[in-house]
């Protein structure tokens, strides 16, 4: 059977560890040209191409997608995957750690769409993948804010998807549950420790989300599904990593929000 991914170039963020580089090493057992835009400048792997940006730089950014296909002459896959966590009462959130993890995890995600599309477009249709996450439909507390990141990734997906559709470009948010990676440990935790009254919830369901994470899916999970995804000639617009994570985000159909809210003050916060 002829590999659908042979020859494809890609463009990935984020691709120097966890999700991203189980991604990026899939792509490339699968045939396809792997370009990595993240500010590390360490990768493991001497055939991903690495670029060294912030995903905020915009005009360097910009740059380096017109580069790949000027050198490549086309490009066929961005992947936004760049991103991290903040954990918290909002209340105690700086402004400053709100308004970065925004811009890394949604306005990037738009700018970064906006940028990849018209060489997408140049080089005849392909694919956007945009990582989003179960707790963009599910929403945990102490994670307000990324899961609103992660709740505008994938709204914003299925609105481009219908703007991109008659270009052949098809647009796919991917919505990975726990999964183990170092970002367990990149999360950014914002509280005050004098809140004594507050305090063991707050390390209640944040210890707990530790654990389910680092209990979790291994990254490779979440590669499988998006190399299956870019196989397909009509992609959904959204796609859960891992049967149990997909009845998670079923609930909604079912249940009251209320209802979901109190399983969820129950499991992350009571004691």
């Amino acid at each position: 059977m002829k590999n659908k991914l042979n020859g494809k170039v890609v463009i990935i963020t984020g691709a120097s560890s966890g999700i991203g580089k189980a991604i990026a090493e899939k792509l490339l057992a699968n045939g396809c040209k792997v370009y990595n835009i993240s500010r590390s400048e360490n990768i493991d792997s001497k055939n991903i191409v690495n670029k060294i940006s912030n995903v905020n730089e915009s005009e360097n950014i910009e740059n380096i997608v017109k580069d790949i296909f000027e050198k490549e002459h086309h490009i066929d896959v961005f992947i936004n995957n760049a991103g991290y966590g903040i954990a918290g009462p909002v209340v105690n959130s700086s402004k400053e750690n709100i308004y970065n993890l925004i811009d890394t995890n949604l306005s990037a995600v738009i700018n970064l769409s906006r940028i990849a599309v018209n060489f997408i477009k140049q080089s005849g249709g392909g694919n956007i993948i945009n990582i989003s996450s179960v707790g963009g439909i599910i929403p945990l507390p102490y994670q307000a804010v990324y899961s609103a990141t992660k709740a505008g990734v994938e709204v914003f997906s299925r609105a481009l998807a219908n703007e991109l559709k008659q270009y052949n470009i098809f647009v796919t948010a991917v919505l990975p549950g726990d999964t183990k990676t170092n970002f367990t440990n990149r999360r950014i935790i914002d509280y005050d420790k004098n809140d004594l009254k507050h305090n063991q919830s707050i390390i209640k369901s944040i210890s707990k989300v530790e654990k389910d994470e680092q209990t979790g899916k291994s990254p490779i999970s979440v590669a499988k599904v998006v190399c299956k995804i870019l196989k397909k000639k009509n992609p959904p617009l959204r796609k859960t990593v891992g049967i149990g994570y997909k009845t998670i985000v079923f609930l909604p159909r079912l249940l009251t929000l209320k209802f979901i809210n109190r399983i969820l003050n129950k499991l992350y916060i009571k004691k």
